[in-house]
C-alpha cells in the first residue's frame, strides 16, 4: 500500500479488503474508517463498501472512501465470483452454519455424477427465494430479525444469473465449488435448491467471495493490517 495522504482519501480511494471471518461487513469499514481519521484527524469521513458478506463468509471487500463513495452503486452490479462448500444430507432454517440443521435426508442415490450433472439446472437466468435469515426488509424489519421472532414471511421469488458454476472437489458430503453470478444471487439459497434438485438437502457450509468484476481477493488486504499499516502497530490499539 503506498502512502496516501489525507486528500487522497477525500478525493477519493478504492480499498481491497479480506473480511475475516466472523466479522460483519460493518466491522470491515469501520476498522478503516477508525484508522484513517485516526491517522488524519478527521472529523467527517465519507467511506463504504460495495456489497455486503455475511459473517460467516470470508473474502473481498471494495471498500470506497470521500468522492469515490458516489461509485458504489457501480460496484455493486458488477459479477462476482465465490468459492464454497455445500455439505448434503441436511438443511438448516439459515441455509448455512448460523442455524443448526433442523432435517437429514438420505444420501446413498446421489454420484459423483448427478452432483456435476445438476449444475445445469442453475446455470443462466434462474429464481431463486432469498434465505429468511436475511438482511433484506419487510414492513420496515429485516427478515433476520422475524424469523428469529418466529414470524412466517412469504418471499417472492427473484430472478438471477448464474454464469459458472464448477464442481471442484467432491470429500463424502462435502461439495466444493466455483460460482460466478449477477447482483443479488444468495449462495444460501443456492445450497439449499441444490440439495432439492439431488432429492435430498444441502447447506452452505463454507464460503469465500474472491472476485468483484475485475478485482481479485489475490489484491486484498486484512483489515487489522490495513491499520497496522497506517498507523503503526502500537497506534492500532
Amino acid at each position: 500500500m503506498k502512502d496516501l495522504t489525507k486528500e487522497d482519501y477525500l478525493n477519493g480511494q478504492l480499498l481491497l479488503i479480506d473480511k475475516p471471518l466472523e466479522w460483519s461487513s460493518f466491522q470491515a469499514v469501520n476498522k478503516l474508517k477508525w484508522a484513517i481519521r485516526k491517522k488524519f484527524s478527521l472529523k467527517k469521513f465519507k467511506i463504504g463498501h460495495a456489497g455486503t458478506l455475511d459473517p460467516l463468509a470470508t473474502g473481498l471487500l471494495v471498500i470506497c472512501t470521500g468522492k469515490f463513495t458516489k461509485k458504489i452503486t457501480e460496484y455493486q452490479g458488477q459479477e462476482k465470483e465465490y468459492t464454497g462448500v455445500f455439505t448434503l444430507g441436511g438443511t438448516t432454517p439459515s441455509y448455512d452454519l448460523e442455524t443448526e440443521i433442523n432435517e437429514t435426508f438420505a444420501t446413498d442415490h446421489i454420484t459423483p455424477d448427478l452432483i456435476k450433472t445438476t449444475t445445469s439446472q442453475f446455470l443462466g437466468e434462474i429464481e431463486q427465494a432469498p434465505p429468511v435469515f436475511s438482511a433484506l426488509k419487510k414492513d420496515g424489519k429485516r427478515l433476520y430479525e422475524l424469523a428469529r421472532e418466529g414470524i412466517a414471511v412469504d418471499i417472492p421469488k427473484r430472478k438471477v444469473s448464474v454464469s459458472a458454476f464448477d464442481i471442484t472437489d467432491i470429500d463424502g458430503l462435502n461439495i466444493h465449488f466455483r460460482i460466478a453470478c449477477s447482483k443479488g444471487t444468495y449462495i444460501r439459497s443456492i445450497a439449499n435448491d441444490f440439495g432439492k434438485a439431488l432429492n435430498s438437502g444441502a447447506h452452505l457450509t463454507a464460503l469465500r467471495r474472491t472476485k468483484i468484476g475485475d478485482f481479485n481477493v489475490d489484491n486484498a488486504q486484512d483489515p487489522l493490517v490495513f491499520a497496522d499499516i497506517l498507523l503503526g502497530p502500537e497506534e492500532n490499539k
